[in-house]
């Protein structure tokens, strides 16, 4: 038996009639340029604590200084991060999957078989991040933007490639079951 063979790096594609099994390509989170303010608050909130415990004046306590500094790390701090690393997109073979959500999850899904239109938006902060927003259409359902893409350029070749291998694939196996028809 042969090994099925590729050109160009894309990847392989089944024997006709065959369901192709859906396997990962990337799964990220929008970059962490977010998460920038609240690295500095954590610095400046332990920095003004360490400076201030021990040294306040009269009448404040030092059991107060901890709970505005606690208050101060979970509002400006922890809940972003959570909010930041609830939110994924993973890029499979078949669909594009985005969850979001911390207590009610949301999903949606756009499948590469329909086709759908890629669109790279990079303002002047995003290309000095090196990053990118992507807008995903197809024309009847409503738009799934992936805001703050990393490595914007290559997952929108990856996106690419997907679309054209699944409509190959779709093609391909309408082509395969219509001459099986005229068959019988």
């Amino acid at each position: 038996m042969t090994q099925p063979v590729t050109l160009g790096g894309r990847p392989t594609m089944p024997p006709p009639g065959v369901p192709a099994e859906e396997l990962l390509i990337a799964k990220f989170r929008g970059h962490a340029r977010r998460l920038f303010w609240s690295a500095v608050v954590l610095i400046g909130v332990f920095g003004a604590t360490a400076y201030f415990y021990r040294n306040l004046p009269a009448p404040f306590e030092d059991w107060q200084l901890l709970g505005a500094a606690g208050a101060a790390v979970l509002l400006l701090v922890i809940i972003p991060y959570v909010v930041w690393y609830s939110r994924t997109v993973t890029v499979t073979t078949r669909r594009v999957i985005v969850r979001h959500g911390i207590g009610a999850r949301n999903r949606r899904e756009m499948s590469h078989a329909r086709g759908y239109t890629i669109a790279v938006r990079r303002g002047i902060l995003q290309r000095i991040w090196g990053v990118g927003s992507i807008t995903l259409s197809n024309g009847i359902d409503e738009p799934l933007r992936l805001a703050n893409v990393p490595n914007v350029t290559l997952v929108h070749e990856a996106l690419a490639d997907q679309i054209e291998v699944s409509q190959i694939l779709a093609h391909r196996d309408a082509q395969s079951s219509g001459d099986r028809t005229g068959e019988l």
